[in-house]
């Protein structure tokens, strides 16, 4: 059985991440509103689970949003100083796909040691029943893809 329909690389996407953020769901409903109503699209999230009262998320946009998002960064940090934000553009997203992925353990497993074996700088995951996302570094792309669709060979 082929698991892997395809794999796909977008590049040019920034990582914007929050740390130190108040574990409050209407203060990330309130930044994702404030980043729609400026046009960009949001592609990767994930959030860091809470400890104790602040939690963290990252997120990703086109490196071409990347004035956009350092506007609403900058308004997020005057109303809230805590907050630390960091940010990384020129970063790629590889995604795995398949339909036949869905029930079948241990197919992140083996995409995380094909990234592994070639030393790849994983900057964020997010997975899907039929998805694996992974953002890694500009350089990195070649070998991981190369290296996933070895793994995956039959």
């Amino acid at each position: 059985m082929k698991v892997i329909d395809s794999i796909t690389v977008n590049e040019d996407v920034t990582l914007i991440s929050l740390s130190d953020s108040p574990a409050d769901i209407n203060l990330i409903a309130g930044i994702f509103d404030s980043i729609a109503k400026a046009g960009i699209d949001v592609d990767m999230i994930s959030q860091f689970p809470p400890n104790g009262t602040h939690s963290g998320l990252s997120f990703t946009v086109s490196d071409d949003d990347f004035g956009g998002i350092l506007e609403i960064a900058t308004k997020l940090r005057g109303m809230n100083p805590d907050i630390k934000i960091s940010v990384s553009s020129g970063n790629c997203k590889i995604s795995v796909f398949g339909l036949d992925m869905k029930g079948q353990p241990g197919v992140a497993a083996k995409v995380f040691a094909a990234a592994a074996s070639v030393g790849c700088d994983i900057r964020m995951i997010t997975t899907s029943e039929t998805d694996i996302s992974l953002l890694v570094v500009k350089p990195d792309v070649d070998a991981t893809v190369n290296a996933i669709k070895k793994a995956f060979e039959e």
